[in-house]
Protein backbone atom coordinates (compact mmCIF):
# COMPACT_ATOMS: atom_id res chain seq x y z
CA UNK A 1 0.00 0.00 0.00
CA UNK A 2 1.23 3.62 -0.87
CA UNK A 3 -0.10 6.43 0.45
CA UNK A 4 -1.35 9.26 -2.68
CA UNK A 5 -3.98 11.50 -3.52
CA UNK A 6 -7.10 9.75 -5.32
CA UNK A 7 -6.15 12.07 -8.17
CA UNK A 8 -2.95 10.41 -8.50
CA UNK A 9 -4.28 6.26 -7.89
CA UNK A 10 -6.33 7.61 -10.47
CA UNK A 11 -3.21 8.47 -13.26
CA UNK A 12 -0.92 5.67 -11.66
CA UNK A 13 -3.51 2.95 -12.97
CA UNK A 14 -3.76 4.95 -16.24
CA UNK A 15 -0.02 4.06 -16.55
CA UNK A 16 -0.16 0.78 -15.29
CA UNK A 17 -2.76 0.15 -18.24
CA UNK A 18 0.03 1.32 -20.49
CA UNK A 19 -2.30 5.23 -21.24
CA UNK A 20 -0.39 7.51 -23.24
CA UNK A 21 -3.04 9.42 -25.24
CA UNK A 22 -6.26 10.48 -24.39
CA UNK A 23 -8.77 12.39 -26.08
CA UNK A 24 -11.19 15.58 -24.48
CA UNK A 25 -12.10 18.98 -23.18
CA UNK A 26 -10.15 20.25 -20.33
CA UNK A 27 -12.64 20.63 -17.81
CA UNK A 28 -12.57 21.27 -14.23
CA UNK A 29 -14.38 18.10 -13.15
CA UNK A 30 -10.87 16.61 -13.41
CA UNK A 31 -8.48 19.31 -13.36
CA UNK A 32 -6.79 18.15 -10.26
CA UNK A 33 -6.01 14.67 -12.57
CA UNK A 34 -5.42 16.41 -15.86
CA UNK A 35 -2.83 18.76 -13.99
CA UNK A 36 -0.52 15.55 -13.56
CA UNK A 37 -0.81 14.03 -17.12
CA UNK A 38 2.18 15.04 -18.31
CA UNK A 39 4.46 14.10 -15.84
CA UNK A 40 3.00 10.51 -16.11
CA UNK A 41 3.48 10.75 -19.87
CA UNK A 42 -0.30 11.04 -20.92
CA UNK A 43 -0.53 12.98 -23.92
CA UNK A 44 -4.32 14.42 -23.37
CA UNK A 45 -5.61 15.84 -27.48
CA UNK A 46 -7.83 18.55 -27.26
CA UNK A 47 -10.43 18.31 -29.41
CA UNK A 48 -13.24 20.68 -30.54
CA UNK A 49 -16.55 18.58 -29.60
CA UNK A 50 -16.02 15.47 -26.93
CA UNK A 51 -18.43 13.51 -29.76
CA UNK A 52 -14.99 13.43 -31.35
CA UNK A 53 -13.09 12.91 -29.22
CA UNK A 54 -15.04 9.90 -28.06
CA UNK A 55 -14.71 8.90 -31.78
CA UNK A 56 -11.29 9.09 -31.60
CA UNK A 57 -10.86 7.12 -28.56
CA UNK A 58 -12.77 4.27 -30.76
CA UNK A 59 -10.46 5.08 -33.69
CA UNK A 60 -7.45 4.66 -31.98
CA UNK A 61 -8.34 1.42 -29.82
CA UNK A 62 -9.65 -0.17 -33.70
CA UNK A 63 -6.42 0.00 -34.89
CA UNK A 64 -4.11 -0.44 -32.02
CA UNK A 65 -5.82 -3.37 -30.07
CA UNK A 66 -5.64 -1.04 -27.05
CA UNK A 67 -7.76 0.78 -25.16
CA UNK A 68 -9.01 4.24 -26.36
CA UNK A 69 -9.14 6.97 -23.56
CA UNK A 70 -12.21 9.94 -23.75
CA UNK A 71 -12.58 12.71 -20.75
CA UNK A 72 -14.83 15.45 -20.20
CA UNK A 73 -15.99 18.19 -18.31
CA UNK A 74 -19.50 16.76 -16.31
CA UNK A 75 -22.60 17.02 -17.31
CA UNK A 76 -22.78 18.78 -21.09
CA UNK A 77 -19.48 18.08 -21.82
CA UNK A 78 -20.33 14.34 -21.06
CA UNK A 79 -23.66 13.86 -22.64
CA UNK A 80 -21.77 15.01 -26.35
CA UNK A 81 -20.23 11.63 -26.11
CA UNK A 82 -23.21 8.95 -25.96
CA UNK A 83 -23.55 9.22 -29.99
CA UNK A 84 -19.99 8.67 -30.25
CA UNK A 85 -19.79 5.10 -27.44
CA UNK A 86 -22.80 3.86 -29.17
CA UNK A 87 -20.36 3.46 -32.02
CA UNK A 88 -17.52 2.35 -30.21
CA UNK A 89 -20.06 -0.31 -28.63
CA UNK A 90 -21.53 -1.30 -32.05
CA UNK A 91 -17.56 -1.91 -33.41
CA UNK A 92 -16.62 -3.88 -30.25
CA UNK A 93 -14.15 -1.44 -29.17
CA UNK A 94 -12.15 -1.25 -25.73
CA UNK A 95 -12.75 2.49 -25.09
CA UNK A 96 -12.69 3.71 -21.61
CA UNK A 97 -15.24 6.96 -21.23
CA UNK A 98 -13.61 8.56 -18.02
CA UNK A 99 -17.29 10.74 -16.72
CA UNK A 100 -16.33 13.14 -14.40
CA UNK A 101 -19.78 14.02 -12.27
CA UNK A 102 -21.37 16.66 -10.25
CA UNK A 103 -19.67 16.11 -6.72
CA UNK A 104 -21.63 14.46 -4.60
CA UNK A 105 -22.70 16.93 -1.54
CA UNK A 106 -24.93 19.04 -5.24
CA UNK A 107 -26.02 15.70 -6.39
CA UNK A 108 -30.38 16.11 -6.44
CA UNK A 109 -30.19 19.72 -6.31
CA UNK A 110 -29.96 20.79 -9.84
CA UNK A 111 -26.51 22.73 -9.75
CA UNK A 112 -24.88 23.66 -12.70
CA UNK A 113 -23.82 21.18 -14.94
CA UNK A 114 -25.56 18.44 -13.14
CA UNK A 115 -26.90 15.14 -14.65
CA UNK A 116 -27.17 11.45 -14.24
CA UNK A 117 -24.37 10.23 -15.84
CA UNK A 118 -24.59 6.81 -16.06
CA UNK A 119 -28.33 6.08 -17.29
CA UNK A 120 -26.64 8.01 -20.12
CA UNK A 121 -24.35 5.28 -21.21
CA UNK A 122 -26.14 2.16 -19.69
CA UNK A 123 -27.06 0.82 -23.37
CA UNK A 124 -23.53 1.42 -24.87
CA UNK A 125 -21.19 0.00 -22.08
CA UNK A 126 -20.57 -3.19 -20.70
CA UNK A 127 -19.28 -2.42 -17.56
CA UNK A 128 -20.21 0.85 -15.52
CA UNK A 129 -17.92 1.88 -12.53
CA UNK A 130 -18.88 4.56 -9.85
CA UNK A 131 -16.23 5.45 -7.66
CA UNK A 132 -18.62 6.81 -4.62
CA UNK A 133 -15.49 6.43 -2.26
CA UNK A 134 -12.46 7.72 -3.41
CA UNK A 135 -10.46 4.64 -1.49
CA UNK A 136 -11.73 2.73 -4.62
CA UNK A 137 -10.40 4.99 -7.11
CA UNK A 138 -7.94 2.60 -8.35
CA UNK A 139 -9.97 -0.74 -7.91
CA UNK A 140 -12.59 0.64 -10.24
CA UNK A 141 -10.73 2.55 -12.83
CA UNK A 142 -8.68 -1.10 -13.38
CA UNK A 143 -11.74 -2.76 -13.45
CA UNK A 144 -12.86 -0.54 -16.54
CA UNK A 145 -9.99 -1.16 -18.23
CA UNK A 146 -10.16 -4.86 -17.44
CA UNK A 147 -13.70 -5.44 -18.58
CA UNK A 148 -13.20 -3.13 -21.60
CA UNK A 149 -11.08 -5.63 -22.89
CA UNK A 150 -12.50 -8.79 -21.32
CA UNK A 151 -15.75 -7.88 -22.84
CA UNK A 152 -14.31 -6.44 -26.21
CA UNK A 153 -16.50 -3.19 -25.49
CA UNK A 154 -16.73 0.58 -24.12
CA UNK A 155 -16.95 1.08 -20.02
CA UNK A 156 -17.73 3.93 -18.25
CA UNK A 157 -15.68 5.23 -15.57
CA UNK A 158 -17.54 7.81 -13.13
CA UNK A 159 -16.07 10.08 -10.66
CA UNK A 160 -18.03 12.51 -8.32
CA UNK A 161 -15.55 15.55 -9.06
CA UNK A 162 -14.76 15.71 -5.60
CA UNK A 163 -13.51 11.97 -5.33
CA UNK A 164 -9.97 13.52 -7.21
CA UNK A 165 -9.26 14.99 -3.18
CA UNK A 166 -7.54 14.01 -0.15
CA UNK A 167 -5.70 11.19 0.80
CA UNK A 168 -5.66 7.76 0.10
CA UNK A 169 -3.60 4.09 1.28
CA UNK A 170 -3.54 1.87 -1.93
CA UNK A 171 -2.45 -0.67 -3.93
CA UNK A 172 -2.36 0.03 -8.21
CA UNK A 173 -3.70 -3.22 -9.89
CA UNK A 174 -2.05 -5.28 -12.17
CA UNK A 175 -3.76 -5.52 -15.81
CA UNK A 176 -5.72 -8.75 -16.24
CA UNK A 177 -5.11 -10.59 -19.30
CA UNK A 178 -6.84 -14.08 -20.28
CA UNK A 179 -5.95 -16.14 -22.86
CA UNK A 180 -8.79 -17.10 -25.13
CA UNK A 181 -9.58 -20.89 -26.07
CA UNK A 182 -10.86 -22.22 -29.47
CA UNK A 183 -14.22 -23.25 -27.86
CA UNK A 184 -15.64 -26.70 -26.03
CA UNK A 185 -14.16 -29.99 -28.08
CA UNK A 186 -17.55 -31.48 -28.74
CA UNK A 187 -18.57 -28.45 -30.91
CA UNK A 188 -14.93 -27.82 -32.60
CA UNK A 189 -15.20 -31.90 -33.24
CA UNK A 190 -18.88 -31.38 -34.84
CA UNK A 191 -17.50 -28.50 -36.83
CA UNK A 192 -14.90 -30.16 -38.33
CA UNK A 193 -17.18 -33.05 -39.19
CA UNK A 194 -19.67 -30.56 -40.98
CA UNK A 195 -16.72 -29.28 -42.60
CA UNK A 196 -15.48 -32.53 -43.87
CA UNK A 197 -18.40 -33.71 -45.67
CA UNK A 198 -19.05 -30.00 -47.03
CA UNK A 199 -19.20 -30.01 -51.10
CA UNK A 200 -18.79 -25.97 -51.52
CA UNK A 201 -17.81 -24.98 -47.97
CA UNK A 202 -17.36 -20.98 -47.95
CA UNK A 203 -15.78 -19.04 -45.20
CA UNK A 204 -16.92 -16.01 -43.84
CA UNK A 205 -14.70 -13.54 -41.84
CA UNK A 206 -15.68 -11.40 -39.32
CA UNK A 207 -14.76 -8.52 -37.28
CA UNK A 208 -13.48 -10.99 -34.62
CA UNK A 209 -10.97 -12.15 -37.01
CA UNK A 210 -9.55 -8.66 -37.22
CA UNK A 211 -9.86 -7.81 -33.10
CA UNK A 212 -8.28 -10.90 -32.29
CA UNK A 213 -5.03 -10.45 -34.82
CA UNK A 214 -6.45 -14.36 -36.51
CA UNK A 215 -5.81 -12.85 -40.25
CA UNK A 216 -3.15 -15.67 -40.59
CA UNK A 217 -5.42 -18.70 -39.23
CA UNK A 218 -8.26 -17.75 -41.31
CA UNK A 219 -5.63 -17.73 -44.50
CA UNK A 220 -4.35 -21.34 -42.78
CA UNK A 221 -8.26 -22.51 -43.03
CA UNK A 222 -9.39 -21.78 -45.88
CA UNK A 223 -6.32 -22.76 -48.01
CA UNK A 224 -6.76 -26.02 -46.48
CA UNK A 225 -11.22 -25.78 -47.86
CA UNK A 226 -9.89 -24.56 -50.99
CA UNK A 227 -12.87 -22.29 -50.12
CA UNK A 228 -14.14 -18.99 -51.48
CA UNK A 229 -13.75 -16.51 -48.55
CA UNK A 230 -16.21 -13.61 -48.11
CA UNK A 231 -15.70 -10.92 -45.62
CA UNK A 232 -18.76 -9.75 -43.10
CA UNK A 233 -20.29 -6.43 -43.72
CA UNK A 234 -17.58 -3.26 -43.40
CA UNK A 235 -15.02 -5.45 -42.20
CA UNK A 236 -13.23 -5.70 -45.49
CA UNK A 237 -9.86 -5.96 -43.71
CA UNK A 238 -10.76 -9.29 -42.64
CA UNK A 239 -9.04 -11.06 -45.12
CA UNK A 240 -6.22 -9.91 -47.61
CA UNK A 241 -7.53 -8.82 -51.13
CA UNK A 242 -4.58 -9.99 -52.91
CA UNK A 243 -5.52 -13.66 -52.29
CA UNK A 244 -7.28 -15.87 -54.99
CA UNK A 245 -9.60 -17.26 -52.82
CA UNK A 246 -11.09 -13.78 -51.43
CA UNK A 247 -14.28 -12.66 -52.86
CA UNK A 248 -15.30 -9.28 -51.52
CA UNK A 249 -17.86 -7.89 -48.46
CA UNK A 250 -21.40 -9.19 -48.11
CA UNK A 251 -24.06 -6.91 -47.20
CA UNK A 252 -25.02 -3.67 -48.29
CA UNK A 253 -23.78 -2.33 -51.74
CA UNK A 254 -20.88 -5.03 -51.52
CA UNK A 255 -19.92 -7.96 -53.97
CA UNK A 256 -22.15 -9.63 -56.02
CA UNK A 257 -19.22 -12.41 -56.33
CA UNK A 258 -19.16 -12.81 -52.95
CA UNK A 259 -22.85 -13.11 -52.44
CA UNK A 260 -23.23 -15.35 -55.56
CA UNK A 261 -20.58 -17.86 -54.18
CA UNK A 262 -22.02 -17.67 -50.44
CA UNK A 263 -25.15 -18.54 -51.98
CA UNK A 264 -23.94 -21.85 -53.09
CA UNK A 265 -22.26 -22.98 -50.09
CA UNK A 266 -23.62 -26.25 -48.20
CA UNK A 267 -21.46 -24.92 -45.66
CA UNK A 268 -20.64 -21.69 -44.04
CA UNK A 269 -17.87 -20.91 -41.58
CA UNK A 270 -18.89 -17.78 -40.12
CA UNK A 271 -15.64 -17.25 -38.49
CA UNK A 272 -15.56 -14.15 -35.56
CA UNK A 273 -19.07 -12.97 -36.66
CA UNK A 274 -22.80 -12.22 -34.90
CA UNK A 275 -24.41 -12.17 -38.47
CA UNK A 276 -26.05 -9.62 -38.14
CA UNK A 277 -28.97 -8.90 -40.08
CA UNK A 278 -27.93 -5.39 -41.86
CA UNK A 279 -24.89 -6.97 -43.29
CA UNK A 280 -26.88 -9.88 -44.42
CA UNK A 281 -29.52 -8.67 -46.35
CA UNK A 282 -30.51 -8.85 -49.83
CA UNK A 283 -28.90 -6.50 -52.28
CA UNK A 284 -28.35 -5.92 -56.18
CA UNK A 285 -32.03 -7.85 -55.98
CA UNK A 286 -30.39 -11.04 -54.69
CA UNK A 287 -31.30 -13.04 -51.76
CA UNK A 288 -28.07 -14.64 -51.66
CA UNK A 289 -27.93 -15.89 -48.32
CA UNK A 290 -28.13 -19.75 -48.37
CA UNK A 291 -31.43 -20.94 -47.22
CA UNK A 292 -30.78 -25.02 -46.76
CA UNK A 293 -26.28 -24.46 -45.91
CA UNK A 294 -25.43 -26.16 -42.39
CA UNK A 295 -23.90 -22.77 -40.42
CA UNK A 296 -20.92 -23.35 -38.54
CA UNK A 297 -20.70 -20.15 -35.96
CA UNK A 298 -17.82 -19.10 -34.25
CA UNK A 299 -18.11 -15.98 -31.75
CA UNK A 300 -16.18 -14.90 -28.49
CA UNK A 301 -19.66 -13.90 -26.71
CA UNK A 302 -21.94 -17.03 -26.78
CA UNK A 303 -25.01 -14.50 -26.42
CA UNK A 304 -24.39 -13.84 -30.28
CA UNK A 305 -24.63 -17.59 -31.33
CA UNK A 306 -27.52 -18.50 -33.53
CA UNK A 307 -28.99 -15.00 -32.77
CA UNK A 308 -29.64 -13.81 -36.07
CA UNK A 309 -29.22 -17.35 -38.02
CA UNK A 310 -29.67 -20.38 -37.43
CA UNK A 311 -26.92 -22.47 -36.43
CA UNK A 312 -25.81 -26.05 -37.04
CA UNK A 313 -23.45 -25.94 -34.91
CA UNK A 314 -22.30 -22.96 -32.45
CA UNK A 315 -18.30 -22.63 -31.24
CA UNK A 316 -17.85 -20.08 -28.09
CA UNK A 317 -13.94 -19.03 -28.72
CA UNK A 318 -11.67 -16.74 -30.34
CA UNK A 319 -11.73 -16.69 -33.72
CA UNK A 320 -8.13 -17.59 -34.25
CA UNK A 321 -7.86 -20.33 -31.74
CA UNK A 322 -10.85 -21.79 -33.17
CA UNK A 323 -9.82 -21.75 -37.08
CA UNK A 324 -6.25 -23.13 -35.34
CA UNK A 325 -8.53 -26.19 -33.61
CA UNK A 326 -10.35 -26.92 -37.08
CA UNK A 327 -7.41 -26.77 -39.22
CA UNK A 328 -5.31 -29.45 -36.94
CA UNK A 329 -8.89 -31.73 -37.00
CA UNK A 330 -8.63 -31.40 -41.14
CA UNK A 331 -5.14 -31.63 -41.47
CA UNK A 332 -4.84 -35.49 -41.98
CA UNK A 333 -8.48 -36.25 -43.05
CA UNK A 334 -10.16 -36.37 -46.66
CA UNK A 335 -12.71 -33.86 -47.27
CA UNK A 336 -15.22 -33.94 -49.75
CA UNK A 337 -14.56 -30.54 -51.17
CA UNK A 338 -10.84 -31.93 -52.04
CA UNK A 339 -11.85 -33.34 -55.56
CA UNK A 340 -13.33 -30.28 -56.45
CA UNK A 341 -10.98 -27.97 -55.33
CA UNK A 342 -10.58 -26.80 -58.90
CA UNK A 343 -13.51 -26.53 -59.88
CA UNK A 344 -14.47 -23.90 -57.12
CA UNK A 345 -11.24 -22.25 -57.48
CA UNK A 346 -12.22 -21.72 -61.43
CA UNK A 347 -15.71 -20.46 -60.20
CA UNK A 348 -14.25 -18.20 -57.93
CA UNK A 349 -11.87 -16.42 -60.00
CA UNK A 350 -14.58 -16.04 -62.88
CA UNK A 351 -17.16 -14.64 -60.47
CA UNK A 352 -14.38 -12.24 -59.24
CA UNK A 353 -13.36 -11.20 -62.83
CA UNK A 354 -17.47 -10.84 -63.59
CA UNK A 355 -17.84 -8.59 -60.59
CA UNK A 356 -14.60 -6.72 -61.90
CA UNK A 357 -15.36 -5.89 -65.13
CA UNK A 358 -19.02 -4.84 -63.83
CA UNK A 359 -17.52 -2.47 -61.99
CA UNK A 360 -15.16 -1.00 -64.60
CA UNK A 361 -18.30 -0.31 -66.96
CA UNK A 362 -20.95 0.81 -64.23
CA UNK A 363 -19.19 4.63 -64.33
CA UNK A 364 -22.64 6.25 -63.38
CA UNK A 365 -25.96 5.10 -62.26
CA UNK A 366 -28.72 4.59 -64.77
CA UNK A 367 -32.55 5.20 -63.03
CA UNK A 368 -34.29 7.77 -64.62
CA UNK A 369 -33.43 10.22 -61.77
CA UNK A 370 -29.66 9.95 -61.91
CA UNK A 371 -29.63 10.44 -65.71
CA UNK A 372 -31.86 13.97 -65.27
CA UNK A 373 -28.85 14.48 -62.52
CA UNK A 374 -25.90 13.91 -64.92
CA UNK A 375 -27.83 15.97 -67.57
CA UNK A 376 -28.32 18.79 -65.38
CA UNK A 377 -25.02 18.72 -64.20
CA UNK A 378 -23.74 19.10 -67.60
CA UNK A 379 -25.88 21.65 -68.52
CA UNK A 380 -25.27 23.90 -65.65
CA UNK A 381 -22.06 23.12 -63.88
CA UNK A 382 -20.16 20.95 -66.86
CA UNK A 383 -19.05 17.49 -66.68
CA UNK A 384 -18.98 16.64 -63.12
CA UNK A 385 -18.02 13.76 -61.73
CA UNK A 386 -19.93 10.46 -61.42
CA UNK A 387 -19.46 9.05 -57.56
CA UNK A 388 -18.66 5.67 -58.87
CA UNK A 389 -16.01 7.05 -61.33
CA UNK A 390 -14.37 8.89 -58.13
CA UNK A 391 -14.43 5.41 -55.98
CA UNK A 392 -12.82 3.88 -58.77
CA UNK A 393 -10.12 5.96 -59.52
CA UNK A 394 -9.70 6.87 -55.52
CA UNK A 395 -9.51 2.81 -55.01
CA UNK A 396 -6.51 2.60 -57.94
CA UNK A 397 -4.70 5.60 -56.11
CA UNK A 398 -4.93 3.91 -52.22
CA UNK A 399 -1.44 3.91 -50.88
CA UNK A 400 0.32 0.97 -49.27
CA UNK A 401 -1.09 -0.27 -45.70
CA UNK A 402 -3.95 2.90 -46.00
CA UNK A 403 -6.29 3.01 -43.08
CA UNK A 404 -10.08 4.37 -44.31
CA UNK A 405 -12.77 5.41 -42.29
CA UNK A 406 -15.79 6.04 -43.97
CA UNK A 407 -19.13 7.84 -42.74
CA UNK A 408 -22.62 7.02 -43.32
CA UNK A 409 -24.86 8.35 -46.53
CA UNK A 410 -25.07 7.02 -50.05
CA UNK A 411 -21.78 7.65 -52.10
CA UNK A 412 -20.08 5.72 -48.70
CA UNK A 413 -21.90 3.66 -48.69
CA UNK A 414 -21.17 2.78 -52.59
CA UNK A 415 -17.59 2.75 -51.64
CA UNK A 416 -18.08 -0.95 -49.81
CA UNK A 417 -17.58 -1.95 -53.24
CA UNK A 418 -14.73 -0.76 -53.85
CA UNK A 419 -12.57 -0.34 -50.98
CA UNK A 420 -9.92 -3.93 -50.46
CA UNK A 421 -6.88 -4.31 -47.93
CA UNK A 422 -4.04 -5.92 -47.76
CA UNK A 423 -3.63 -5.72 -43.40
CA UNK A 424 -6.11 -6.42 -40.56
CA UNK A 425 -7.25 -3.37 -38.66
CA UNK A 426 -7.21 -1.10 -41.78
CA UNK A 427 -11.04 -0.14 -42.15
CA UNK A 428 -13.25 1.86 -39.42
CA UNK A 429 -16.84 2.35 -39.81
CA UNK A 430 -20.13 3.47 -37.54
CA UNK A 431 -21.14 -0.27 -38.36
CA UNK A 432 -24.77 -0.95 -37.07
CA UNK A 433 -25.11 2.98 -35.28
CA UNK A 434 -24.51 4.16 -38.55
CA UNK A 435 -24.20 7.93 -37.37
CA UNK A 436 -23.25 10.81 -39.38
CA UNK A 437 -19.82 12.89 -38.26
CA UNK A 438 -18.12 9.97 -37.66
CA UNK A 439 -15.18 9.72 -40.31
CA UNK A 440 -13.16 12.28 -39.86
CA UNK A 441 -12.47 11.80 -35.70
CA UNK A 442 -12.35 8.22 -36.19
CA UNK A 443 -9.33 8.66 -38.27
CA UNK A 444 -7.88 11.36 -36.23
CA UNK A 445 -7.27 8.75 -33.29
CA UNK A 446 -6.16 5.88 -35.79
CA UNK A 447 -3.54 8.27 -37.15
CA UNK A 448 -2.75 9.49 -33.77
CA UNK A 449 -2.13 5.35 -32.73
CA UNK A 450 -0.19 4.20 -36.14
CA UNK A 451 1.27 7.53 -36.82
CA UNK A 452 3.74 5.60 -39.60
CA UNK A 453 0.42 4.61 -41.56
CA UNK A 454 -1.76 6.75 -44.20
CA UNK A 455 -5.02 7.83 -42.80
CA UNK A 456 -7.94 8.55 -44.83
CA UNK A 457 -11.48 9.46 -44.18
CA UNK A 458 -14.63 9.08 -46.77
CA UNK A 459 -17.36 11.47 -46.12
CA UNK A 460 -20.81 13.18 -47.89
CA UNK A 461 -20.98 16.60 -47.55
CA UNK A 462 -24.17 16.57 -45.03
CA UNK A 463 -21.52 14.51 -42.77
CA UNK A 464 -18.95 16.38 -43.14
CA UNK A 465 -20.83 19.17 -41.77
CA UNK A 466 -21.34 17.91 -38.46
CA UNK A 467 -17.58 16.73 -37.91
CA UNK A 468 -15.22 19.09 -39.96
CA UNK A 469 -14.16 21.30 -37.03
CA UNK A 470 -12.10 18.64 -36.15
CA UNK A 471 -9.59 19.61 -39.00
CA UNK A 472 -8.33 22.14 -36.37
CA UNK A 473 -7.34 19.50 -33.97
CA UNK A 474 -5.50 17.56 -36.31
CA UNK A 475 -3.43 20.46 -37.54
CA UNK A 476 -3.15 22.30 -33.76
CA UNK A 477 -1.37 18.84 -32.57
CA UNK A 478 0.00 17.19 -35.57
CA UNK A 479 -1.98 14.31 -36.49
CA UNK A 480 -1.92 14.81 -40.17
CA UNK A 481 -4.76 12.64 -41.99
CA UNK A 482 -6.01 13.13 -45.41
CA UNK A 483 -10.27 13.64 -45.91
CA UNK A 484 -12.28 13.30 -48.92
CA UNK A 485 -15.68 15.14 -49.43
CA UNK A 486 -18.08 13.92 -51.78
CA UNK A 487 -19.69 17.02 -52.43
CA UNK A 488 -22.80 16.47 -54.06
CA UNK A 489 -25.24 19.11 -52.40
CA UNK A 490 -27.55 16.89 -50.83
CA UNK A 491 -28.74 14.01 -48.20
CA UNK A 492 -28.31 11.29 -51.08
CA UNK A 493 -29.34 8.24 -48.55
CA UNK A 494 -32.52 9.41 -47.37
CA UNK A 495 -32.81 11.50 -50.42
CA UNK A 496 -32.63 8.30 -52.49
CA UNK A 497 -35.65 6.93 -50.86
CA UNK A 498 -37.72 10.34 -51.78
CA UNK A 499 -36.78 8.45 -55.31
CA UNK A 500 -38.18 5.65 -55.21
CA UNK A 501 -40.93 5.65 -52.81
CA UNK A 502 -42.12 9.27 -52.48
CA UNK A 503 -42.42 10.09 -56.09
CA UNK A 504 -39.40 12.73 -56.12
CA UNK A 505 -41.19 14.62 -53.45
CA UNK A 506 -38.31 16.34 -51.78
CA UNK A 507 -38.48 17.72 -48.55
CA UNK A 508 -35.55 18.81 -46.29
CA UNK A 509 -33.00 17.01 -48.50
CA UNK A 510 -31.21 19.88 -50.44
CA UNK A 511 -27.72 21.21 -49.36
CA UNK A 512 -27.35 24.02 -52.08
CA UNK A 513 -25.78 26.59 -50.24
CA UNK A 514 -22.43 27.40 -52.41
CA UNK A 515 -19.74 26.37 -49.73
CA UNK A 516 -16.60 25.27 -50.73
CA UNK A 517 -15.38 23.06 -48.25
CA UNK A 518 -11.64 23.67 -49.79
CA UNK A 519 -11.71 27.26 -48.50
CA UNK A 520 -13.10 26.21 -45.62
CA UNK A 521 -10.39 23.26 -44.98
CA UNK A 522 -7.78 26.10 -45.60
CA UNK A 523 -9.24 28.49 -43.01
CA UNK A 524 -8.67 26.05 -40.35
CA UNK A 525 -5.03 25.63 -41.90
CA UNK A 526 -5.08 22.62 -43.61
CA UNK A 527 -4.35 21.99 -47.37
CA UNK A 528 -7.03 21.82 -49.66
CA UNK A 529 -7.58 20.74 -52.99
CA UNK A 530 -10.86 20.81 -55.58
CA UNK A 531 -11.41 18.60 -57.69
CA UNK A 532 -13.96 18.39 -61.21
CA UNK A 533 -11.82 16.23 -63.14
CA UNK A 534 -12.04 12.53 -63.17
CA UNK A 535 -7.78 12.45 -64.08
CA UNK A 536 -7.73 15.10 -61.10
CA UNK A 537 -8.63 12.30 -58.56
CA UNK A 538 -5.69 9.92 -58.45
CA UNK A 539 -2.90 12.56 -58.61
CA UNK A 540 -4.84 14.88 -55.98
CA UNK A 541 -4.71 11.71 -53.56
CA UNK A 542 -1.54 11.01 -53.85
CA UNK A 543 -0.01 14.52 -53.31
CA UNK A 544 -2.57 14.56 -50.11
CA UNK A 545 -0.87 11.39 -48.59
CA UNK A 546 2.95 12.89 -49.54
CA UNK A 547 1.68 15.95 -47.77
CA UNK A 548 0.70 13.54 -45.01
CA UNK A 549 3.36 10.96 -44.76
CA UNK A 550 6.39 13.17 -45.66
CA UNK A 551 5.51 17.41 -44.51
CA UNK A 552 3.14 15.89 -41.75
CA UNK A 553 0.11 18.13 -43.23
CA UNK A 554 -3.75 17.44 -43.34
CA UNK A 555 -5.46 17.69 -46.49
CA UNK A 556 -9.12 17.94 -47.22
CA UNK A 557 -9.85 16.72 -50.85
CA UNK A 558 -13.52 18.49 -52.24
CA UNK A 559 -14.66 16.11 -54.94
CA UNK A 560 -17.35 17.85 -56.96
CA UNK A 561 -19.97 15.06 -57.72
CA UNK A 562 -23.27 14.97 -59.99
CA UNK A 563 -26.28 14.12 -58.15
CA UNK A 564 -26.97 10.31 -58.97
CA UNK A 565 -27.53 7.80 -56.45
CA UNK A 566 -26.82 4.57 -55.41
CA UNK A 567 -29.54 1.72 -54.30
CA UNK A 568 -31.87 3.10 -51.64
CA UNK A 569 -30.05 2.79 -47.85
CA UNK A 570 -33.15 1.35 -46.36
CA UNK A 571 -35.30 -1.09 -49.15
CA UNK A 572 -36.00 -3.42 -46.32
CA UNK A 573 -37.77 -0.85 -44.56
CA UNK A 574 -40.04 1.25 -46.40
CA UNK A 575 -42.80 0.47 -49.07
CA UNK A 576 -44.83 2.65 -51.53
CA UNK A 577 -46.69 5.15 -49.17
CA UNK A 578 -50.89 5.19 -48.61
CA UNK A 579 -52.55 8.28 -48.15
CA UNK A 580 -56.35 8.83 -47.38
CA UNK A 581 -57.06 12.68 -46.39
CA UNK A 582 -57.82 14.38 -49.55
CA UNK A 583 -55.62 17.03 -48.97
CA UNK A 584 -52.82 14.77 -49.09
CA UNK A 585 -53.68 13.31 -52.65
CA UNK A 586 -53.19 9.98 -53.29
CA UNK A 587 -49.52 8.25 -54.07
CA UNK A 588 -51.04 4.80 -54.10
Amino acid sequence: MTRMTPSEAFVETLVANGVETAFGIMGSAFMDAMDIFTPAGIRLVPVVHEQGAAHMADGFARVSGRHGVVIGQNGPGISNCVTAIAAAFWAHSPVVIVTPETGTMGIGLGGFQEANQLPMFEEFTKYQGHVVNEKRIAELTARCFDRAILEMGPTQLNIPRDRFYGQIDVEIPEPIRIERGAGGEQSLDEAADLLAAAEFPVLLAGGGVVMGDSVAEAIELAERLGCPVVNSYLHNDSFPASHPQWCGPLGYQGSKAAMKLIARADVVIALGTRLGPFGTLPQHDMDYWPADARIIQVDADAKMLGLVKKVSVGICGDAGAAARALTARLADRTLACDATRDERATATAAEKADWEAELDDWTHETDDFSIDMIKEAIDEEGNWLHPRQVLRELEKAMPPRVMVSTDIGNINSVANSYLRFEEPRSFFAAMSWGNCGYALPTIIGAKAAAPDRPALSYAGDGAWAMSMVEVMTAVRHDIPVTAIVFHNRQWGAEKKNQVDFYGQRFVAGELEGGESYADIATAMGAEAIRVDQLEEVGPALAAAIDAQMNDGKTTVIEIMCTKELGDPFRKDALSRPVRTLEQYGDYV
